[in-house]
């Protein structure tokens, strides 16, 4: 989420035609064209942050700037050249990286929070401990993951919440 991502095409010679047809999860499909003998490009219904990433007579090539959860879906080049018709498709995931925070509750139990990742975190200590973690989604596909620290010995002093995910892995420390 938020990185430019930029989808090739296959390049031909002799290319006739190019159409990206784009159907996100969320909203209506959209199309970006490119017609040789015109020179000429159209686009229907396509947002902004969509766009050619060069010259579509040079390289078909698309880019999606800010790419959020909503450019999910499916994305389609099809070139039409002397050669043929050929076709590639792309099924976009956007991985949303959680936000780690790790405190102390009114018991003094550390808590592990991983807000708003896509998909959801797996949250793990580096002590053992007998935690059970629990998911709450969110209407834009996101989950935060919280997670207390229940140790099996009580002397424990300083404890390490560890935060998988396919975006990244992430740890912090903490004495409650």
């Amino acid at each position: 989420v938020g990185n430019s991502s930029v989808l090739t095409c296959p390049p031909k010679s002799n290319t006739t035609m190019v159409t990206w047809k784009i159907s996100p999860k969320v909203g209506g499909p959209c199309t970006l064209g490119y017609r040789a003998d015109q020179n000429k490009t159209d686009r229907t219904n396509c947002s902004d942050s969509m766009n050619w990433k060069f010259r579509p007579d040079r390289d078909p090539a698309l880019e999606i700037r800010q790419v959020g959860i909503a450019h999910e879906g499916s994305y389609t080049c099809e070139v039409v050249a002397t050669e043929g018709n050929f076709h590639k498709t792309y099924h976009l995931t956007v991985l949303v990286p959680p936000r780690l925070t790790l405190y102390c509750d009114d018991q003094g139990t550390p808590v592990c929070k991983a807000a708003a990742g896509k998909p959801a975190a797996q949250v793990s200590w580096v002590l053992e401990s007998n935690s059970t973690p629990k998911e709450e989604g969110h209407d834009n596909g996101t989950v935060t993951v919280l997670s207390k620290f229940t140790a099996y010995s009580t002397n424990v002093t300083n404890t390490t919440c560890v935060v998988s995910h396919p975006a990244g892995n992430q740890s912090k420390s903490i004495a409650c």
